[in-house]
Parts: structure tokens; C-alpha cells; sequence
């Protein structure tokens, strides 16, 4: 009998060990990509999450960012992207009856009022105006069935190829949505902007409205309690829920992470921001102007050129990750004199994990002249003697 239960102890340990050992290996799966990237997903309760290094849309964390969501008013970031690329600042609008009183938020436009477009988008980003929304629609496009032409017409160009749009202003409709990951690609193009960037980096707005001074201020609590903070959309709806695209700039790196709903999405986002920078930093993986290796010529007065690159190229890097990054010089084999200074001579691949991440045009430092047929009969007989 002690023997039976010795040996019914012995299997319950072994079963626990296996059941430990199985959630390790599976928690490793979830949490590593296979080109080595850590991923997040249990540490954010967001339904989908991504954070991307802005200049080179490298995904540093996500979750399911790539489902079909609804966005609520971080659709607001498309809608002024596509404002400001088809109008200018100081146009004035004329508010339409139809933009007045459109449910939810509102910056309380009056019919006939004027107000321009760059205050327009103030409220828009600051008090995520859905009246402001719509008479800019109505201003760029005449109606809001082309004005979200446009704004697809924006989506595709910027490579966000999973969303679709209805409206300017992010409320409910089954045909309006987007992906984390889309989102945050149309985010960090916007932010590109300069005046993009200055409206949803900004804390308040202050100017004139009908002769009377008005003040907007900015939702985002991100530009307050995150270092660096630089934007950029707040949004929800009860089929969205919360949802917030943000962004924060540190040591010349620019980190956009988008949560779609999210019901601490200022601490989530903050916290995902705070452990990219910890994480990573931008490098200079190939400098601009300096000399990256040498070319083989042939008959010339020197048997190699020094090259460079004339465009740097930087990556966002996890410590660990620095001998993961490879360069290849692609000369061509029948490179020859004479060369000139700054010729174009070949190209160089940078890989990083084996994948590639850049090919730039490879330059000669030096000329090369060709060589003179005493000298090649001079070398001819030193070959010989």
C-alpha cells in the first residue's frame, strides 16, 4: 500500500514538472518571434497592441496587430493627414448645417460660422471634434462619401492596406476599421508632417473665434506623463472601446505604440513606450561618407578602391542584437580603370538576422587611373624575371 502511493506521489510530481516545463516552452513561443523579436502579449491587456520604431517601421512589440478592429477617434489621425495634404492652414470654412450637432465629442460649431482650417484641426486633435471633423470633410471634399475616398486613397498610400473608412470622425459603422499595425504605420507618416506633428504635439491651442479669444486644450495625458511625449490620438466608442495611438521621441528615436481596446490604455501605452527606449536604441549600422571597405580593379595604377556610402543607414537595436548585423560589399568582378572620384562602383547589403534591411549604392573614395602599356610591359617583365 505505501508502495502504491509512493509510487501515485512520484507520477503527480512528474505530471507537474511536465505541465511546468509545457507553459515555459509555450510562454517562449508567445514571447519570441522567429527572427528574434520580442513580442508582448500577455503583458498587455489590449484586444489588439503595436509598438514601431517610426523611421524605420520596425515592430518592436505587438499583439494580434494585424486583426480587423474598430478605432473609434484615433481615426481622426487620417482624417487630418489627408486634410492637411489637400488644403492649406489658413483656409477659411464656412461651417455646413450638416456639421453641426454630429453626436459625441464636439467643439460646438454654429452654422454659417468661419473659422480656418488649421483651428479646424485643433479641435479635432485636441477636443476630437466630431463637428470639426465633418465640416473639414465637407470643406476638402464637398461631401463625406469623398472625403473617405480620400482618406483610403491616404490608407493605401501609406501601405495600410487592412483598413477602410466611412467617416472622418471614428464613429461606430461595421465598414469602418483598421489594424494596430496599419494604424501605426499612418501615424508615423503623419507625424512626418511638421504642422501634423505641432497640432498633436502641443498641449493647447489658443485664437480667435468669432472676435472672441478660445482655448483648446489637448486630451492626450501622454504629453504630460511620458518623457518625451509627442502625441498623438485618444479615441472610444462602445464597440471600439479605448483606444489610444501614442508617441514619444527620446535620443533621436521615435516610438509610436498603439492600443485598440484597452481599458488602461494611458498606463499600458506609457509602460510599452518606457520599456522600447529601455530596450532599444536607434544605431548607426552604416555611416554616411566613410570609408566601408575596399573594391578590386583591374588594370590599373592600384589593385583596390576605397569605398563609401553616401546614405547612412540606422536600426533600432537590442544590445544582444549588435553581431546580428552584417555587411556585404557587392562590387562588380570586372570593375576597371580608370575610375573616377565619387563613381558609382558597386552596392552594399546590410542584413540584420540574415534578412536583408538595406542595399545603398557603393562610391570610390579614391581615382583610379589605367595603367600605360610600359607599364604593363614593365610589370610583364617583372613577372617574368
Amino acid at each position: 500500500m505505501t508502495r502504491v502511493r509512493y509510487h501515485n506521489e512520484q507520477m503527480r510530481k512528474g505530471f507537474k514538472k511536465l505541465v511546468f516545463l509545457l507553459l515555459v516552452f509555450l510562454c517562449v513561443s508567445v514571447c519570441l518571434s522567429p527572427n528574434g523579436t520580442a513580442l508582448v502579449a500577455s503583458a498587455s491587456s489590449a484586444g489588439s497592441m503595436v509598438v514601431l520604431e517610426s523611421s524605420t517601421q520596425r515592430i518592436l512589440y505587438q499583439k494580434n496587430a494585424y486583426d480587423k478592429r474598430y478605432m473609434a477617434s484615433t481615426t481622426k489621425i487620417v482624417t487630418a493627414i489627408t486634410v492637411i495634404e489637400n488644403t492649406k492652414p489658413e483656409e477659411m470654412v464656412t461651417v455646413d448645417k450638416a456639421a453641426v450637432g454630429v453626436e459625441g465629442s464636439s467643439v460646438y460649431l454654429q452654422a454659417g460660422e468661419q473659422m480656418a482650417v488649421v483651428d479646424l484641426l485643433y479641435g479635432l486633435m485636441h477636443r476630437s471634434g466630431n463637428d470639426a471633423a465633418v465640416a473639414l470633410a465637407l470643406h476638402t471634399a464637398g461631401s463625406v462619401e469623398n472625403f473617405a475616398q480620400l482618406m483610403n486613397d491616404t490608407a493605401k498610400k501609406i501601405g495600410a492596406h487592412s483598413s477602410h473608412f466611412v467617416n472622418p470622425h471614428g464613429l461606430h459603422s461595421p465598414e469602418h476599421y483598421t489594424t494596430a499595425y496599419d494604424l501605426a504605420l499612418i501615424a508615423s507618416f503623419a507625424l512626418k508632417n511638421p504642422l501634423f506633428a505641432t497640432i498633436v504635439g502641443s498641449k493647447s491651442h489658443t485664437f480667435l473665434r468669432e472676435g472672441v479669444t478660445h482655448t483648446f486644450y489637448n486630451k492626450n495625458k501622454i504629453l504630460s506623463t511620458t518623457e518625451g511625449g509627442d502625441g498623438v490620438k485618444t479615441g472610444f466608442t462602445k464597440k471600439a472601446g479605448r483606444c489610444l495611438v501614442s508617441s514619444a521621441t527620446r535620443g533621436g528615436m521615435q516610438v509610436v505604440c498603439v492600443v485598440l481596446h484597452c481599458g488602461p490604455m494611458f498606463e499600458e501605452s506609457k509602460a510599452l513606450l518606457n520599456k522600447a527606449f529601455a530596450e532599444y536604441t536607434l544605431q548607426e549600422i552604416l555611416p554616411s561618407y566613410a570609408c566601408v571597405g575596399q573594391a578590386k580593379v583591374r588594370g590599373g595604377k592600384g589593385d583596390t578602391i576605397r569605398v563609401f556610402s553616401k546614405t547612412p543607414v540606422y536600426y533600432p537595436l537590442r544590445k544582444e542584437e549588435h553581431t546580428e548585423v552584417t555587411r556585404v560589399l557587392q562590387a562588380p568582378n570586372d570593375l576597371s580603370a580608370p575610375i573616377k572620384k565619387h563613381q558609382e562602383v558597386g552596392k552594399i547589403a546590410v542584413f540584420i538576422h540574415n534578412r536583408l534591411l538595406s542595399e545603398q549604392p557603393l562610391y570610390s573614395i579614391d581615382s583610379v587611373k589605367s595603367l600605360q602599356m610600359r607599364d604593363m610591359l614593365k610589370d610583364l617583365l617583372e613577372d617574368w624575371f
